[in-house]
């Protein structure tokens, strides 16, 4: 891919950030890990929809509702992120359309709900690392881990985003590993049958419909990056 001559002009008609200028851009590979914490994290929140719905609607959800939301969601988000490629995402879109008040109300309710759901990775976490380390389970130990994981995530952020696309991929390869693992020693204990198992009359779809879109949702995220991002 080449790269382009063109010169973007920002909301405002300012043009670029003299300081986004300098920043090194983030390339594709990080790109690609920041995409996969920024909409789940890992496999993290599966087991709520299978006890939900059982197997065989949970399957049926992951494979459906990507074309139905995610993929809609992850094609509208590279075409304005190309068409807006600054930092601020859908604040910068809902200004440019309906002005500066909207935009704003827009990207207060988005960090309120990323304060809310941020909040949730470091527990998910620690309720997965808590079987191999059994003193994270409560008290005073987990406290001090949830404190320290959020203090090392701050600072990666306060350094900036290219630390955190590398960092992305090395945490990626950490949360991904122990599911392959698993996975390849339960294969001699696969049983297709089960995977048939759903019973309509108990199924609570509030929570499988609400951890189906909390597991595939929040594409538009990474669009907030769009100005770090390299176009080579």
């Amino acid at each position: 891919m080449e790269c382009s001559d063109a010169e973007y002009v920002a909301l405002g008609g300012e043009g670029s950030s003299p300081k986004l200028e300098k920043t090194r851009k983030v390339s594709i590979i990080p790109l690609i890990f920041l995409i996969f914490y920024e909409v789940s994290g890992g496999p993290f929140g599966v087991e709520d929809t299978v006890r939900a719905a059982g197997p065989f609607l949970a399957l049926i959800g992951f494979l459906v509702f990507p074309f139905i939301w995610s993929v809609p969601e992850a094609l509208i988000t590279a075409e304005m992120a190309t068409m807006f490629p600054e930092n601020g995402g859908y604040v910068v879109w809902v200004s440019s359309a309906l002005g500066p008040y909207w935009g704003f109300q827009l990207g207060w309710m988005k960090w309120l709900s990323g304060v809310i759901d941020n909040a949730l990775y470091p527990v998910l976490f620690l309720d997965y690392l808590k079987s191999a380390i059994p003193a994270l389970g409560g008290g005073f130990p987990r406290i001090i881990a949830v404190l320290v994981l959020v203090l090392v995530l701050t600072y990666m952020n306060y350094r900036g985003l290219t630390i955190v696309g590398w960092a992305a991929i090395l945490l990626g390869i950490f949360t991904l590993l122990p599911f392959m693992v698993m996975g390849i020693i339960a294969i001699p204990r696969i049983k297709p049958t089960r995977w048939l198992m759903v019973d309509l009359k108990n199924v609570k779809w509030g929570l499988y419909l609400n951890t189906l879109f909390w597991n595939l949702n929040y594409w538009d995220s990474i669009s907030t990056l769009a100005g770090e991002v390299d176009n080579c």
